[in-house]
């Protein structure tokens, strides 16, 4: 029996009684054991992860710990080629090491790195030299240097210094753009000099407004995508900070399913950090067809969406064996059906190979 006829007319039937066609499960693979780590190297949570245009992966660990079990430097940047052998270690014993966030190349293959321990944002060459710091470190020596504080609302943000930075991206100008991030929630621009332009944002619920703005990206047309996590949604802005949409997240999954560390979670929440469809990772891929990739902790997923938002497929689910994920903190896809993604609690990177019908 000739059974072609049957999905058209499901979404026919579909479309007349007034549902939503149900969203695509996206079939992939996981390479195993992509990254080669030297004998005596191991990553701790893999916070960060990029791809610069040879197919090099960097990975931004908090391995390489040093000192007490609260307050330890936990930050570790490494290149590995793209078949995933080992190549250097870069900015070894940097004094912005301190806890790791994320990674990202530039167009120029500068490799940049947010490290939300010591609120910097630091720009690398190809060849490990450090050719811009954005932000400042504390000071080791003053009596008061310690943990940020968390007060509500926060206390006011000060042009060219970051409380927990979490991200960076760039336009075709190359500006950059900061999320920033845990206490300050905003966003900053500052253009390819290191000056600073201007910044938009403050804690709260609103359009343009932020609760830990986590991830950012931009896409072929200077629109820059926000994940602002705890709000549950994705802010689109242009380049001067003016709000344009909002995307929010919604794929039915089952209610039973439990995450992968910590208590059962509210499967209706509609707000917070572990919130289903809470954005933790971004990702937009290259032109000129760009899709967005993003990824929540519950139930732990990857969502493929258009630039507008229309969820097109899920990918995965949550757990530590391979093809599941454990809290995914960054994405890189270089291309549409290629993606790196850095997961904490399993302490690895997995490369996806995606088969989409």
């Amino acid at each position: 029996m000739n059974k072609t006829w049957l999905a058209p007319l499901a979404l026919l039937l579909c479309a007349a009684a007034g549902a939503q066609a149900p969203v695509p499960q996206i079939a992939f693979d996981s390479v195993p054991g992509f990254l080669k780590l030297p004998r005596d190297l191991h990553l701790g949570e893999a916070s960060g992860v990029a791809v610069n245009s040879k197919g090099h992966v960097f990975v931004f660990s908090r391995g390489n710990t040093t000192g007490p079990a609260y307050a330890a430097a936990a930050s570790q940047l490494l290149e590995f080629d793209a078949g995933g052998n080992f190549l250097r270690e870069l900015g070894k014993n940097l004094y912005g090491w301190s806890y790791a966030h994320t990674v990202r190349i530039d167009r120029d293959d500068n490799i940049w790195v947010t490290d939300k321990g010591s609120d910097l944002v630091i720009k690398f060459s190809p060849d490990d030299q450090v050719l811009m710091v954005l932000g400042r470190k504390q000071e080791a020596s003053d009596e008061d240097t310690g943990p940020l504080k968390h007060p509500k609302p926060p206390l006011p943000a000060e042009d060219g210094r970051f409380r927990q930075v979490t991200d960076v991206a760039w336009d075709a100008q190359g500006n950059s753009y900061i999320s920033d991030g845990y206490i300050n929630s905003r966003v900053a621009k500052v253009d390819k000099d290191g000056n600073w332009l201007t910044s938009w944002g403050t804690r709260g619920d609103k359009p343009g407004e932020f609760n830990t703005p986590h991830s950012i990206a931009t896409d072929a047309r200077g629109q820059v995508y926000v994940a602002d996590r705890y709000n549950r949604r994705i802010q689109v802005f242009d380049g001067e900070g003016h709000f344009l949409r909002a995307i929010s997240i919604d794929v039915p999954f089952d209610r039973s399913i439990k995450p992968v560390i910590g208590n059962p979670l509210d499967p209706e929440a509609r707000a917070g950090t572990f919130a289903p469809g809470a954005p933790w990772a971004i990702c937009i891929t290259p032109g000129p067809k760009q899709v967005l990739y993003a990824s929540d902790a519950y139930p732990g997923r990857i969502y493929k969406l258009s630039l507008e938002g229309k969820v097109l497929g899920v990918i995965g689910s949550a757990g530590r064996q391979l093809k599941q994920f454990g809290w995914i903190h960054e994405i890189a896809c270089p291309d549409e059906n290629t993606l790196f993604v850095a997961e904490l609690l399993n302490w690895r990177i997995q490369k996806l190979l995606l088969r989409p019908n």
